[in-house]
């Protein structure tokens, strides 16, 4: 057990993987504040439609990031069985490519059934998240011009992982890079109709994601269907049979969706808890939001990393390799969780400092800027081993229940209490509402000591 080694191979490999999806995250965060200034400038009527259309949206997109991180997880160890050259190269490409295939079919089958409930219960949707008749109305504008996106959207995003998953990862950045400019020109002429375009307002920025997205799936499909040498999968091979691997598919694949949905649900639930403690816990909240997402893009970055890298390994059939990386990746979550945490603390007043907000709210948000700092270093350390290295190991059943059992017994309730019954300032508030990162993380200590977590996988045959 070594957390810091002298292994320059190893930690260049890692970052060859990890630093191309932190930019790809960059990318998409910038996306994100480009599309609110944007359409914020029509007013917060729009503003608002936009955001709540969008966050029903995002459970799609939720959903998709857990098929194609569930997907990864076979394909990262096809990947190693087919390189290991033992005589199982072609059962290890067959299975590699019917976990693709799987993947998305199942991708195009949830893109429909949301864009089915788009297209008939626009509205109904929107009063999911509020009353106010004319944010429902514009929301029913935005969902009308979004119906299509979604099969872009998955098919895109779930492809993009898998061909990381295989080392694949410049081409993803740079269609990312693309596709920011796409939806930056988009955006600006059909929000606003420049370049002779009619001037659209919210329809327009539907329809600026909509043209970005099939930028970017048409690039990703285009390269996987066309000329990708390494899965080799062609489109013929989306009507091959697929039974033989289902079970192992099912086994594997699935509990990492049902774990990142039931999740989304409970940190929208933690949003939710935040969303009573009053207004100015809310603003400091928010203002806090932007530093922890910079904060967290390498860290993310690592994490898939640490999934790719720990599948081939054991793919390779070198179970100890597997577990003398699996300690670096522990040390690594340490090292990046002080540097995020060093980052924060150093960031917190130019930050804060720049809104003009109550005294309170600036009071509130020193304090939870303190707090994530310390809760930083243990979300670092478990996340690149619950979204890496365990997950990788083909340890996803034990790593759904523990996730959720974590934050929806410990956290979420212990949150509640702090409160609204214990009444703590704002800092023990937030240590209680993440406090599943901290028990999260020795239990990965603990998990990753006992070896459990590495899993036979079978191509299937």
């Amino acid at each position: 057990m070594k957390l810091f080694q002298n292994n320059p191979a190893f930690y260049k490999g890692v970052f060859a993987l990890a630093l191309p999806i932190a930019l790809q995250s960059l990318i998409s965060i910038g996306v994100n504040m480009l599309d609110t200034i944007m359409v914020g400038s029509l007013g917060e009527t729009a503003l608002s439609a936009t955001s709540l259309a969008n966050s029903f949206i995002s459970i799609y997109h939720i959903f998709c990031m857990g098929l194609g991180m569930g997907a990864s997880v076979l394909v990262s160890r096809y990947w190693g069985m087919k390189k290991a050259a033992d005589g199982h190269e072609e059962e290890a490409g067959h299975a590699l490519k019917q976990t693709v295939c799987l993947m998305l079919r199942i991708t195009v089958g949830l893109a429909a059934a949301f864009a089915l409930l788009t297209l008939f219960i626009p509205s109904t949707l929107m009063k999911m998240y509020t009353n106010d008749n004319e944010i429902i109305q514009l929301g029913d504008v935005y969902f009308r011009w979004s119906v299509i996106t979604y099969f872009f959207l998955g098919t895109g995003l779930v492809s993009t992982i898998v061909l990381r998953s295989v080392g694949q990862v410049r081409l993803p950045l740079y269609v990312s890079i693309g596709a920011f400019f796409v939806n930056l020109g988009a955006n600006y002429a059909f929000i606003f109709g420049n370049f002779g375009a009619p001037r659209m307002e919210v329809a327009g920025a539907a329809l600026g994601t909509l043209i970005a997205r099939v930028f970017e799936a048409a690039m990703i499909l285009g390269y996987l269907f066309f000329k990708d040498k390494a899965i080799r999968f062609r489109i013929r091979d989306l009507f091959m049979k697929t039974g033989s691997l289902l079970g192992e598919y099912i086994r594997i694949s699935i509990p990492v969706l049902v774990s990142d949905a039931i999740l989304a649900i409970g940190n929208n639930s933690v949003a939710m808890v935040i969303g009573h403690l009053g207004a100015a816990f809310v603003a400091a909240n928010a203002i806090t939001s932007v530093t922890q997402q910079l904060s967290t893009v390498v860290i993310q970055g690592v994490s898939q990393a640490g999934a790719i890298v720990t599948g081939q390994t054991l793919g390779l059939g070198n179970r100890q390799k597997t577990m003398n990386q699996g300690w670096m990746f522990f040390g690594l979550g340490l090292a990046l969780g002080a540097i995020s945490a060093a980052f924060i603390m150093a960031a917190s007043h130019p930050i804060i400092s720049t809104y003009k907000v109550s005294e309170e709210t600036v009071n509130i948000a020193k304090q939870l800027m303190a707090a994530i700092s310390i809760i930083i270093v243990f979300r670092a350390t478990n996340s690149i081993m619950t979204k890496g290295v365990l997950r990788g190991g083909g340890d996803t059943k034990m790593l759904m229940l523990a996730d959720n059992i974590f934050l929806w017994v410990l956290a979420i309730p212990f949150g509640i209490l702090a409160g609204f019954v214990f009444h703590w300032s704002a800092f023990w508030i937030y240590i209680a509402l993440k406090s599943d990162d901290i028990v999260k993380t020795f239990w990965c200590l603990l998990r990753l000591k006992s070896e459990k977590w590495i899993k036979k996988i079978s191509t299937g045959k």
